[in-house]
């Protein structure tokens, strides 16, 4: 845990916490990814990049969250089977799959909102 906050930063550690035992109401925004290369995701599945799945870095294993593309108001709900995304700045990268239903494959990063579903 101490590497993800100092790798996450102070303040948007304390966010990421705060919305992995929030209300399934809880959201989040910032910028999103995609990827599509992997053999097996953190929790043990095989990754499948066609499916509609993401990466988080605090949210529990099983998490639905409905991710929202900011510029052009698409969305997907996803399930959350990683860990990551490992770039700073990014609250989520998604598979392939799930880029493609928000519009995302083509910009590639993105800014989004996050929102847990159940």
């Amino acid at each position: 845990m101490k590497k993800i906050l100092f790798a996450a930063g102070v303040l948007s550690a304390c966010a990421l916490v705060l919305l992995a035992t929030a209300p399934a109401n809880a959201s989040e925004t910032g910028q999103a990814s995609w990827y599509k290369m992997g053999f097996k995701t953190a929790s043990g599945e095989r990754f499948k990049p066609d499916g509609l799945t993401a990466a988080h870095r605090t949210l529990p294993f099983g998490t639905r969250v409905r991710i929202k593309n900011l510029r052009n108001g698409k969305s997907v709900v996803v399930r959350i089977n990683d860990r990551g995304p490992f770039i700073k700045r990014r609250i989520i990268d998604v598979s392939k799959g799930a880029a493609q239903k928000i519009g995302l494959i083509q910009q590639g990063v993105t800014r989004v909102s996050i929102q847990v579903v159940n």
